[in-house]
C-alpha cells in the first residue's frame, strides 16, 4: 500500500465521517517478535501470565474487574481514540475485555468448568494479534478511569497485556531497540549519546547561556555529595537545548547543589509502558548513581513518564520508606519562586501562552497548579485549555506510541486530533508542553494540522524571565 501524502491524509480526515485514514493507516504495529512458531504463541502467552500472576499482586485487581466490570461504554466518552473513529474496537472496556476474558476463561475456576462443559478451546493465535494492535492504539492516557462507575483502570489492564506480549517477544520495534541500548548499550541510555558528546554538549550550553544573557552558569558534572542528581529525558541533551539551559539557570539563581551523572543520564524509562521488569531494571541504573554520587535527592527534569516511573517505583525497588525522595524539576522552581530564592519579571512574555498538562503528572493530581502559577507570573496573555487540569486530553502520541513512528499518521489525525484542536482554539503562539513525549507528539501535530504554535518546555519560558541579583 501506497503511503498517503499529507494533504491526502487531511483530506480523507476532513471529509468522511469515519474518515478513510483510520481504515488505510490503521495497521498493526510493527513489532520486534522472536523467532517462535507462531502456532506455539497461545500457550507461551498463558505461561507467562500464570508467571506474572504468581509474582506480583495483579490477580487482586483482575479479580475485581472480572466481577465488576459493566461493559456499559461510559468510558468512551472520555476516550478521543474512540470520538475520532467511532470503532467499537477503540471502546476502552471492549479493549480491556481482550485480556479480561482470557483471565477469566484460563485463571478463575467457573471460566475453566465452563470451557469444558461449552467446548471452548481457549485462546488463539488470532486472539493475540488482536491485543497486539490494540494495546498499542491505546495512549495509555487513563482519562477514561474518572468515567467508569465501577473504577476499572483500563489504563492498568492495557500496561499488563502489554507486559505479557513482551514477555513472548512482542513489542514495538522502536521500544525493543531503545531499551536494549539503555540496559545492554555500550553508552547505556535510550538516545545513544555517549559521554564525551554529553560533555560537549553541556559546555556548548554554557556558552550560548553566556552568549545569550551574560551570565557564567555551568552544567556540574560528577560532583560528589550534591544535593540532587539531575535526570531529564537523554533526549534533551540533543533536541531541548532552551528547556536545559533554563533548568541551569533556574539552578544558578538559587545556588543549590546539583549534578548530571556520567554514569547514568537518562531520566526515560519506557518500562512503564510494556514491562514491569524494564522498570524495575532502569530505575535502579538510578539508584546506582545516586550512590555512587552520594546525593540525597533524586531531581526529573521536563517528562511526564520519566517523573511517574521515577516517584512512584523509585521507592517500590529501591529501599521504600527509605528511598531518596524523588522530585520534579517543576516542583523544585515552582518551590524555589514561592521561598523568594527565584525572582521572575512579571510578564516577560507577551505574546499568547497555553498549557499542556502531561498525562503521567496531572491525571494523579501531582503537578497541575504549580507551572501554571510560574506561567501567571511571567505571561501577559495565559489562557486556558477546556478541559484541562486532570481531565486533560492526552497529546495523542501516550503510553509510548509517540516512539513508533510506523503509526504517525494515526497518532495525528486520529489520536491526536482532540489536542490538535484544543490548541487551535486558544489562539496561543506558545503551548508549553513539559514532557519530552509530548514535545516531540504535539510539533508533528501542530505541523500536521497547520497550527501556528511553537511548542516549548516551562524553563524554555522561565530562562527569558529570571532576575538577577
Amino acid at each position: 500500500m501506497e503511503p498517503l501524502s499529507t494533504e491526502e491524509r487531511r483530506k480523507a480526515f476532513a471529509s468522511a465521517k469515519k474518515p478513510d485514514i483510520v481504515r488505510k493507516q490503521r495497521l498493526p504495529v510493527r513489532y520486534h517478535v522472536e523467532d517462535f512458531d507462531v502456532t506455539d504463541r497461545p500457550r507461551r502467552f498463558l505461561q507467562a501470565f500464570a508467571a506474572i500472576l504468581k509474582h506480583t499482586n495483579y490477580r487482586v485487581a483482575l479479580d475485581h474487574y472480572v466481577r465488576v466490570s459493566a461493559k456499559c461504554a461510559r468510558c468512551s466518552v472520555k476516550c478521543q481514540v474512540y470520538l475520532a473513529t467511532g470503532d467499537e474496537r477503540d471502546v476502552p472496556c471492549h479493549r480491556s475485555e481482550l485480556l479480561l476474558s482470557v483471565y477469566r476463561r484460563h485463571f478463575t475456576v467457573s471460566g475453566v468448568l465452563r470451557a469444558r462443559v461449552l467446548g471452548d478451546a481457549g485462546l488463539t493465535d488470532d486472539k493475540i494479534q488482536e491485543m497486539a494492535e490494540s494495546f498499542y492504539n491505546c495512549t495509555a492516557c487513563r482519562r477514561c478511569y474518572f468515567e467508569c462507575p465501577m473504577g476499572v483502570d483500563h489504563g492498568l489492564i492495557t500496561h499488563l497485556g502489554r507486559y505479557i506480549l513482551s514477555e513472548i517477544g512482542i513489542v514495538p520495534r522502536a521500544l525493543a531497540v531503545s531499551v536494549r541500548e539503555q540496559l545492554l548499550g555500550a553508552t547505556g541510555n535510550t538516545s545513544a549519546v555517549p559521554v564525551p558528546a554529553l560533555i560537549d554538549t553541556l559546555e556548548f550550553l554554557s556558552e550560548e547561556i553566556k552568549d545569550g544573557i551574560g551570565v557564567d552558569v555551568s552544567f556540574p558534572v560528577d560532583r560528589q555529595g550534591a544535593e540532587y542528581l539531575f535526570l531529564p529525558a537523554v533526549s534533551d541533551f540533543l533536541m531541548e537545548a532552551e528547556t536545559l539551559m533554563g533548568n541551569a539557570t533556574v539552578f544558578h539563581a538559587t545556588g543549590d547543589s546539583w549534578t548530571i551523572g556520567t554514569g547514568y543520564f537518562d531520566g526515560i524509562n519506557y518500562g512503564l509502558f510494556y514491562s514491569d521488569q524494564i522498570l524495575e531494571h532502569v530505575v535502579k541504573k538510578i539508584q546506582v548513581e545516586a550512590q555512587r554520587l552520594g546525593v540525597r535527592k533524586i531531581l526529573i527534569g521536563e517528562c511526564g513518564h520519566a517523573s511517574r516511573s521515577a516517584k512512584y517505583f523509585y521507592p517500590a525497588f529501591c529501599g521504600g520508606k527509605d528511598a531518596l525522595p524523588v522530585i520534579n524539576i517543576m516542583e523544585y522552581t515552582h518551590q524555589a519562586w514561592k521561598e523568594g530564592r527565584l525572582k521572575l519579571k512579571a510578564g516577560a512574555i507577551a505574546e499568547r501562552v497555553t498549557y499542556h498538562d502531561p498525562c503521567n503528572i496531572a491525571r494523579p493530581g501531582w503537578i497541575v497548579e504549580q507551572p501554571r502559577e510560574l506561567l501567571k507570573a511571567i505571561c501577559g496573555d495565559y489562557v486556558e485549555m477546556t478541559p484541562n487540569r486532570r481531565d486533560n486530553i492526552c497529546c495523542g502520541g501516550g503510553g509510548g506510541t509517540v516512539s513508533i513512528d510506523e503509526i504517525q499518521p494515526y497518532r495525528t489525525l486520529v489520536g491526536g486530533k482532540a489536542k490538535a484542536d484544543q490548541i487551535r482554539a486558544t489562539g496561543a503562539k506558545y503551548c508549553v508542553a513539559p514532557c519530552a513525549n509530548c514535545k516531540k507528539q504535539l510539533r508533528e501535530l501542530v505541523a500536521e494540522h497547520g497550527i501556528d504554535c511553537q511548542i516549548v518546555g516551562l524553563h524554555d519560558l522561565l530562562y527569558k524571565a529570571i532576575v538577577f541579583g
